[in-house]
């Protein structure tokens, strides 16, 4: 089953609608909760049953979404870090155990493109304190933890495939853990720039939109990685799918019963549309016109949960 999005949550709900399943995906947990104003969902893969279902490795997937981001009071934002550090925290605490091990935070993606820029945007707003720890401690709270950070660009910029400029990085710096920031694709308009996708499996860059790279994961690095991503664009297919049962939905208002509507809007029309796009070249990537502005506040949020959790 081809998901074209890297949320876990969505590819459950794709999984279950496309199998007609009442019931949870074999080899998944799962469970919601509302907090500050947040609705936030925890998937759990269990097993290889669930990994073939949703094509995700095991492990845990945090979806944290947001009623809104732009025009956020103070308190608001207070808020939504906290839930991120907390969550970022929670997995954190297996892997760093005492103030001597050290973290690495790295932002992936392409800076010269806003909508895939949200990993370097995180990095300009870490606090880095490695340096600090080993030449200037005097400086430091007691217990203070060693954070390092960089962007390492993408392949079409420096030739040379992410993973490997990160394993080069790691056996210098030898961290205890990895955070890993990433630009996520989604299938559904509501969650572009308005929900955070927290992981402890690592991460695939490009892998939302057919563009799969190298994974930046334990596997491949000898470090535990978290990942903390946003969806950021969607593709035409998904606009037009999502406004069609829209458009269906308020005839079935206006018409109070109608079968064919009825069967038409429970049916996923996604693949179907994108094969009717494709051809002429017209399933494009979008992103809103305010990703700019949305992408300073996100990586401004999951920044200050990074460091608070850290």
């Amino acid at each position: 089953m081809q998901f074209r999005t890297d949320m876990a949550d969505e590819r459950r709900d794709l999984y279950r609608k496309a199998n007609k399943l009442e019931d949870e995906v074999a080899g998944l947990e799962s469970e919601e909760e509302q907090k500050e104003g947040a609705k936030i969902t925890r998937v759990r893969i269990l097993n290889d049953a669930g990994e073939q279902a949703l094509n995700k490795k095991k492990g845990t997937y945090i979806t944290i979404d947001l009623k809104k981001v732009s025009n956020l009071k103070d308190e608001e934002k207070e808020k939504i870090e906290d839930i991120i550090a907390e969550e970022i925290s929670n997995l954190s605490n297996k892997y760093l155990k005492s103030s001597e091990d050290e973290a690495l935070v790295i932002g992936l993606g392409n800076n010269d493109l806003v909508c895939d820029s949200l990993g370097s945007k995180v990095i300009e707003n870490i606090e880095v304190t490695r340096h600090i720890k080993k030449y200037y401690p005097q400086y430091l709270k007691d217990g203070a933890r060693g954070i390092s950070s960089f962007a390492p660009s993408v392949m079409g910029k420096t030739g040379i495939e992410t993973l490997e400029i990160v394993q080069g990085i790691v056996s210098k710096v030898n961290p205890k853990l990895i955070i890993a920031i990433d630009s996520l694709a989604s299938r559904s308009i509501e969650r572009v720039n308005k929900s955070v996708q927290i992981s402890d499996t690592g991460i695939i860059p490009g892998g939302g939109v057919g563009n799969q790279r190298l994974g930046i994961t334990y596997e491949n690095l000898g470090v535990p990685v978290i990942s903390i991503g946003v969806p950021t664009c969607v593709e035409t297919a998904v606009i037009v799918n999502d406004s069609l049962s829209l458009f269906i939905e308020k005839l079935q208002n206006q018409a109070k019963s109608n079968s064919y509507l009825n069967e038409l809007k429970e049916e996923d029309n996604y693949d179907e549309i994108k094969e009717a796009l494709n051809p002429y070249n017209y399933n494009l990537v979008v992103t809103p016109k305010e990703v700019d502005e949305l992408t300073e506040d996100l990586s401004k949020l999951i920044a200050n949960g990074i460091n608070f959790a850290l």
